[in-house]
């Protein structure tokens, strides 16, 4: 968010921002890598697009 929009928002709204800001930094910081996965599936991460399919059958959750 600009300074020029914070500045016009409520004390309250600006301190909720700063402390989100920080939120956001301490957990970019504490961030650990995913492990790596073996034996997974190839192709498009079958959560994003809403099914699964394997040897030509879909499957919805």
């Amino acid at each position: 968010m600009s300074d020029e929009i914070a500045k016009d928002l409520p004390p309250a709204a600006q301190r909720a921002l700063a402390e989100a800001a920080e939120r956001r930094r301490k957990a970019e910081a504490e961030a650990k890598p995913a492990p790596k996965e073996y034996g997974g599936r190839d192709g498009p991460e079958p959560v994003r697009y809403g099914d699964w399919e394997k040897k030509g059958i879909a499957i919805d959750f």
